[in-house]
């Protein structure tokens, strides 16, 4: 976790064991997720290197961090694992990184402690298996009234049908989370992906390293994970961390596309000078180092925040989302201009990020509708002193 302590300029700073954290797995990325490995994956069935994946969980320990020990996890939290994605956003690694780690994982963590909660997430944070989040959510938030999934059983004995549009994750996943309204209410439930009742329909989506399905239930067996008491708190649980991590893996792509303008605009020639050394060209590379500044800053606080509650956490989650999707799809438009010709070819490297970042400002509620819940969270707090007096007689 970081450093609780701040250093004598005010600062809080990452732990030494962080420091390795992000060299062993910025390692893993170099080594697993070139830039022709990306291309090759986005293009397979399924579109990631399970012994990749398993790696992840089983030598590295990535998949378990933020999840306690006595959980067959790592340790840590929501910072180390933030520190994770961070790098795996900065490689562009194909993987189920937002289904798995960011969503199902800390679903599973809040979950009641029963078997079924044992049983899917030991494999999960071992990187055996992988899950996809069938929940719906408004603008990031848990939406039960959107549920469109039926519930019919009690006890062990359940089964779910209806049909859950744009699952990131789920064409290739082992377990699907899933909302469905039961009886007494909406309650969560994992379904084996593989079983009888479940079809997959891969989605065409902007950027094939991140895969969405639609997928239909019919009669499927399925598992209670959480009842109508403890769904809505599990699934905002859920939500938050995926939201917070969702921001790190955003940082991470938006420092890779800034690090690549840096060295494009040093190495470009024209009229005999760097590229760099014109003053429209340092001024756009200044003010995409700030907006990346700016992004490091809230998702790591948020992050922080979600850890150790000292904030508000929903309002941290937002506006980390709101900060960080902004500078991504700003950076990865400045990079194309920077890169001038050769960046408006889709087949520049660039243009994977370009994709990465327009499609991940979409998830778990674009940065226009955050912002307007972070109006409302800080509004609605906001004392009576500061209402504006009305005039009378």
């Amino acid at each position: 976790m970081a450093d609780q302590n701040p250093t004598p300029s005010g600062q809080f700073v990452f732990t030494p064991e962080q420091g390795e954290l992000r060299t062993a797995v910025r390692r893993f990325g170099a080594e697993h997720s070139d830039e022709a490995a990306v291309r090759r994956l986005m293009e397979s069935t399924p579109r990631f290197d399970q012994k990749a994946w398993a790696r992840l969980g089983s030598e590295l320990g990535v998949l378990g961090l933020g999840v306690p020990e006595d959980l067959d996890g790592s340790g840590g939290g929501i910072v180390d694992a933030a520190i994770a994605v961070e790098e795996l956003g900065a490689a562009l690694f194909c993987g189920p990184v937002f289904g798995t780690l960011a969503l199902s994982i800390p679903a599973l963590v809040a979950a009641p402690d029963t078997p079924v909660r044992a049983e899917t997430l030991g494999p999960l944070v071992a990187g055996v298996r992988t899950a996809a989040f069938a929940v719906p959510d408004r603008g990031g938030r848990f939406a039960a009234d959107a549920v469109t999934v039926r519930a019919i059983g009690s006890g062990d004995e359940w089964t779910v049908s209806g049909t859950v549009e744009r699952v990131v994750d789920a064409g290739a996943a082992d377990d699907l989370l899933v909302a469905a309204t039961g009886p007494d209410g909406v309650a969560l439930f994992v379904v084996d992906a593989t079983g009888s009742g479940v079809e997959r329909t891969p989605l065409s989506t902007l950027d094939l390293t991140r895969p969405q399905a639609t997928v239909r239930f019919a009669g499927a067996p399925a598992r209670l994970l959480a009842g109508p008491a403890e769904t809505a708190p599990v699934c905002r649980h859920a939500l938050q961390v995926g939201a917070v991590l969702l921001a790190a893996e955003q940082v991470g792509g938006a420092q890779h596309l800034l690090d690549l303008s840096v060295a494009y605009a040093k190495e470009r020639l024209q009229f005999g000078r760097p590229i760099g050394s014109f003053q429209a060209v340092k001024h756009r590379l200044a003010d995409m180092l700030v907006d990346q500044e700016h992004a490091r800053t809230a998702a790591y606080y948020a992050a922080w925040t979600l850890q150790d509650g000292t904030d508000d956490r929903e309002l941290a989650a937002s506006i980390a989302q709101a900060t960080c999707s902004t500078a991504f799809t700003r950076i990865a438009a400045d990079t194309v201009q920077v890169h001038g010709g050769i960046g408006f070819t889709w087949e520049h490297r660039t243009h994977l990020y370009f994709k990465r970042a327009f499609t991940d400002a979409v998830l778990l509620g674009s940065a226009e509708e955050h912002r307007a819940r972070i109006a409302e969270l800080v509004l609605d707090a906001a004392p009576a002193r500061y209402e504006v007096p009305v005039a009378t007689g």
